[in-house]
């Protein structure tokens, strides 16, 4: 029956169905099959996943993200990210990526980083004479470390499946995420240099730099206060992002006095959209899982793996390519929820950290965000710059290159995520 559900699921994908809806339909076609359970057993297994207690969490997170990046933070975060890197070559490119670590840490989604990063600099890099492609391509790569970097979303849904600690989850993607913005910028000042892009003037330090760090530092401490206050067991992860909350709301009215009442209804309902869209896909990726766990394939797979691959980093690697191929055409959050429970499984089965696996498996799923031919944010950087997605993934290449490296470590050199 499980056979029957992955057929079904790639055909309503086909359709153009989305995610959620597919995912429940070759639920029910795969339920059929087994002639039918208890109707309380099914509505058990596709509600149960949204009354957990840490996936409260989740919309008060996004909430505090959409507090944060609409306002005049966003901004802020830009010129402070200017001030420290935008006289360098290629020093616009360098902001990029430098904005969306800053922003990861507000908002923990790779899309609303590409969206709104991406809103902000390309236009201003293809008016400094940056191709439009490149400044695309790399808003479409660089959004990726928002999900590595606390409050991750994914990380946060990794931690429901495998019963891992948020806050082993939260500390281990903070080394991955600061390699792969260093990475980046890296490849983007030896782009700048071979192609010649000219060097950005308004980046400059002086006395104004310390004005400009004053201003952001609220907003870039969130994330250091994440960590801290789950590592020393000050407050749970959802008292954590109630914390998070009511933080944005103070930033917004006290300090920078941007705050109004058309602001809050406006993130409220973003976050009531963005927060059905995910418990729809965590709700329909259990039943999913129930029906994969009942035809027992998590540990099938794990037995084939174990008795054709006689090494763990065949398995590793395996896994990896595995995720890759998913990801391209599987948006992250349901990938992340769909192929958790198989290589839990795996990894207990050759004794791989689960919270490495977490922290690889996240980054894995976020490169396929930028990846034809369904790559979420690729397609968003690419309508923002108006050039088509072709011209945007020719750019990619030196871009795959620094997160494979990236992936590398993070999957064959335990002590980068779990030291």
């Amino acid at each position: 029956m499980s056979i029957a559900l992955l057929v079904a699921f790639g055909l309503l994908m086909l359709t153009g169905l989305p995610i959620g809806f597919s995912l429940i339909l070759a639920a029910a076609i795969a339920l059929v099959g087994f002639g039918g359970l208890p109707d309380t057993i099914v509505m058990l297994r596709f509600y149960q996943p949204t009354q957990n207690f840490v996936m409260i969490a989740i919309p008060f997170f996004i909430l505090s993200g959409m507090l944060l990046m609409t306002g005049a933070l966003g901004q802020r975060l830009i010129d402070f990210a200017t001030r420290l890197v935008g006289r360098f070559r290629g020093g616009l490119g360098q902001v990029n990526v430098m904005g969306s670590t800053l922003f990861g840490g507000v908002s923990g989604s790779a899309v609303a980083d590409a969206s709104a990063m991406g809103g902000m600099m390309i236009p201003w890099m293809t008016r400094e004479g940056y191709p439009a492609a490149f400044s695309a391509a790399i808003t479409a790569s660089s959004s990726i470390i928002a999900v590595l970097i606390p409050p991750s979303i994914p990380l946060i849904l990794f931690a429901t499946v495998s019963n891992e600690s948020v806050a082993d989850l939260f500390t281990a993607g903070v080394a991955p995420a600061l390699a792969l913005s260093f990475g980046l910028m890296f490849t983007c000042w030896l782009i700048a240099r071979r192609r010649g892009f000219q060097v950005f003037e308004g980046g400059a330090g002086g006395p104004a730099i310390g004005r400009v760090i004053l201003a952001a530092l609220p907003a870039i401490s969130l994330p250091v206060l994440i960590v801290v206050s789950l590592r020393f067991g000050i407050a749970t992860p959802t008292e954590v992002s109630v914390l998070a909350t009511g933080y944005a709301l103070l930033l917004r009215a006290a300090l920078y006095r941007d705050l109004t009442w058309a602001s809050i209804a406006a993130a409220l309902i973003g976050t009531v959209i963005t927060t059905g869209v995910v418990m729809l896909v965590i709700a329909a990726s259990n039943l999913v899982s129930f029906v994969l766990a009942f035809d027992n394939v998590p540990g099938q797979v794990a037995d084939w793996a174990t008795s054709n691959f006689s090494e763990p980093w065949q398995i590793i690697l395996l896994m990896n390519v595995s995720m890759l191929v998913v990801g391209m055409f599987i948006d992250l959050s349901a990938a992340m929820l769909l192929m958790a429970p198989l290589f839990v499984a795996l990894a207990n089965a050759i004794g791989l950290n689960l919270t490495q696996l977490g922290v690889m498996m996240t980054i894995n799923l976020g490169v396929g965000l930028f990846t034809p031919p369904v790559g979420t944010t690729l397609f968003i950087s690419s309508a923002i710059a108006r050039v088509p997605v072709g011209s945007v993934a020719r750019e990619m290449w030196p871009f795959y290159l620094i997160a494979a490296s990236v992936l590398g470590l993070t999957a064959f050199v335990p002590a980068f995520t779990v030291f």
